[in-house]
């Protein structure tokens, strides 16, 4: 009997253990799913600086802007690096996106680092950025609006192609390739265009502290080189991503130690429109050409 007492008593204690060190193990699991979950997938993840890549065409992008919105409700993202190198877009995706950069710079600084090119849209975007850097050599300005339209009226008369077209009102899809560019729909497309260069001669003002009429000579559409950017005030300084960093070192106590971390866009889906659009948008047309709505962008040649 005192065996069996002591079987009894021995295997209690091995109980009492094994549910210690399950309930241990449950609470290690609990607090690391906690810490993956508090920092996008990394555990026990330090401090760093966010780094964002613009180049290309500047379209409306609802994944870049909810990747954006994550980054600004993560604390452990110090500061946000925007490297542009781009020749402008559309307008809302420019618009869109400096309102997204705006939504970061209330949490945490926003330095926007200009490469080879950053004109037009580029160069609004830009302006969401705290403080702008960019090389003497690069190209930027170009502070306009713009939207192009191909009257191909006279090559379908030379090949015998007559364009029927019914429409509500005289001014419904204007402009467009198959009818003339009539006087009236020419001054309401103008209205338009001059309206949103409103817009972006204002935000110029506004985030460069610019007066207006000074702001107002500058965004003639010409192009400007870093140093007669730096010498309008149309950016801080020049330099590249070290110079960016060293600011905010000095005027934002952030340490220039701190690692670099790319921001990754969820782009699953955008990569098969992409590869939808590349088989059967630009076999045809150009890439210039396909951009919808009014764009802000430079191209010293058409196509």
């Amino acid at each position: 009997m005192t065996l069996d007492a002591d079987q009894v008593i021995d295997r209690r204690r091995l109980k009492r253990s094994l549910t210690f060190w399950r309930v241990g193990a449950v609470v290690a699991i609990v607090a690391a799913v906690v810490a993956v979950a508090g920092r996008g997938g990394v555990p026990f993840a330090p401090d760093y600086v966010a780094r964002l890549e613009v180049s290309g065409f500047i379209l409306d992008d609802p994944w870049r802007e909810r990747a954006l919105s994550d980054l600004a409700d993560d604390s452990h993202a110090r500061a946000l690096l925007v490297r542009i190198d781009s020749p402008g877009g559309t307008m809302v995706g420019a618009e869109t996106l400096f309102h997204a950069l705006r939504h970061v710079a209330e949490r945490k600084p926003v330095v926007a680092i200009m490469g080879e090119l950053s004109t037009s849209a580029a160069y609004f975007v830009a302006l969401g950025a705290d403080y702008i850097v960019g090389r003497a050599g690069t190209l930027t300005g170009s502070i306009g609006v713009i939207l192009q339209a191909a009257d191909v009226t006279g090559l379908l008369d030379k090949l015998g192609v007559k364009p029927e077209i019914v429409k509500s009102r005289p001014l419904k899809a204007q402009p467009n390739p198959f009818e003339a560019f009539s006087p009236e729909a020419r001054e309401v497309t103008r209205t338009v265009i001059l309206d949103l260069h409103e817009l972006f001669v204002q935000t110029v003002a506004e985030r460069r502290t610019l007066a207006p009429e000074k702001a107002v000579s500058l965004a003639d559409g010409r192009v400007f080189s870093g140093r007669q950017a730096h010498a309008h005030g149309l950016i801080d300084a020049l330099g590249g991503e070290a110079d960016a960093r060293a600011w905010l070192h000095e005027f934002r106590d952030i340490p220039t130690t701190l690692p670099i971390e790319d921001v990754t866009i969820d782009d699953e889906i955008r990569f098969l429109d992409g590869i939808v659009e590349g088989v059967f948008g630009k076999t045809l047309f150009s890439e210039r050409l396909m951009l919808d709505g009014l764009v802000s962008l430079w191209h010293p040649d058409l196509l």
